[in-house]
């Protein structure tokens, strides 16, 4: 098999199994490659941060060096909401980000990290290889000089901590709260006030009281950052982030002028990295939430039923704004929303009923 042919099979189809020896000796000498990543975490953050460095540093093991990566935090190179713009504009030739932070560009951006009611790590997955998300991406990505591709995820994200209890939707108006992406607009219907700050502020803001709560990820980073001396009520399950995708974004000349080989090294270092990512925070997420109600008793709550219906009320407002934007937001709604009924509708029948069978039966 030629070393090529090799590459493109194996780079894409099955990451974990592409290694450095196997793609370090090249048949032909080939020109060697300077890339520059800036990222929206902090440098050595836990998962987010630790994850973009990993990522970084398996595309120069996967090519045997020779594609050399600058790897920068946010803050070392470009302020975390800046990634965006230093990319397309070439400056340098990759982010690693959410890349719902450009909603207020496109609202399609939205989509490609997590809506409110929208798709988990499972059902984001199959979407975007199988069922048309990657070529909407493709698309929306065009329009500002990008090409994305999956490279990590923080699975559904916890509702958040707060000051007060949510009792009734009545109680999320005047709240300050700090939540990006649709979920944001969804907390402003309900009269909240959404706020969009980079992670490593919000543990300031919520002490000073700039803002009354946030979400983050979830518990295993949640306590890392130490949410719980701030805030007294902890509620884990929210409908902003079932499944949030991290983007890996270049720019698109960048990309488009490279070879196939190292599109595929590349795209092998991404898609090692999406199940890294997930498989470290399922890993440790349920250990850190033992310990937030053991060693440092928070409150743990759960929104009711009537919060739950004001919330979708609020989110299917929010999503005929983003669909009325343009022609490619609403066709990036609508292909999402078939995926959640037809891949969401199948994994709800066979995962979902064997888990609620499992949990019933070991009382999980």
């Amino acid at each position: 098999m030629k070393r090529r042919d090799f590459i493109t099979k194996a780079g894409i189809g099955a990451a974990g199994a592409v290694t450095a020896s196997a793609l370090a000796t090249p048949a032909i000498a080939q020109e060697r490659i300077e890339m520059a990543i800036v990222a929206t975490w902090g440098r050595d953050f836990p998962g987010l941060g630790t994850g973009a460095q990993r990522y970084a540093q398996t595309i120069q093991d996967i090519s045997g060096g020779r594609i050399q990566v600058s790897y920068y935090a946010a803050g070392e190179r470009v302020g975390a909401f800046d990634s965006f713009d230093e990319v397309a504009s070439g400056n340098a030739q990759g982010y690693h980000a959410a890349d719902y932070y450009w909603k207020g560009r496109h609202p399609g951006w939205a989509y490609f990290t997590a809506v409110p009611f929208g798709l988990t790590y499972t059902e984001i997955n199959a979407w975007i290889r199988y069922g048309g998300g990657q070529e909407l991406w493709d698309e929306l990505g065009e329009q500002f000089g990008l090409k994305g591709i999956m490279a990590g995820s923080t699975g559904a994200q916890a509702g958040g901590w707060f000051n007060k209890e949510i009792n009734s939707p009545e109680d999320f108006n005047g709240l300050k709260m700090r939540i990006p992406g649709l979920g944001g607009d969804v907390i402003g219907k309900l009269g909240g006030s959404p706020v969009t700050v980079p992670g490593g502020q919000i543990y300031e803001n919520l002490v000073s009281g700039a803002i009354d709560a946030t979400e983050w990820v979830g518990a295993w980073n949640d306590e890392i950052m130490k949410f719980y001396e701030a805030a007294k009520y902890y509620y884990t399950a929210g409908m902003h982030e079932p499944g949030s995708m991290i983007a890996a974004g270049f720019n698109a000349k960048f990309w488009h002028d490279l070879s196939d080989t190292d599109k595929a090294i590349i795209t092998a270092a991404a898609t090692q990295e999406n199940e890294m990512m997930m498989s470290e925070y399922n890993g440790k997420s349920g250990q850190a939430l033992q310990r937030l109600k053991t060693d440092h008793g928070i409150q743990i709550r759960s929104f009711n039923d009537d919060v739950w219906d004001a919330l979708a009320e609020a989110a299917d407002e929010v999503f005929e704004e983003a669909r009325a934007h343009s022609d490619l937001a609403n066709r990036i709604h609508e292909s999402c929303m078939k995926a959640r009924e037809e891949i969401g509708g199948w994994i709800g029948i066979s995962e979902g009923g064997y888990l609620a069978q499992r949990n019933r039966i070991y009382k999980v």
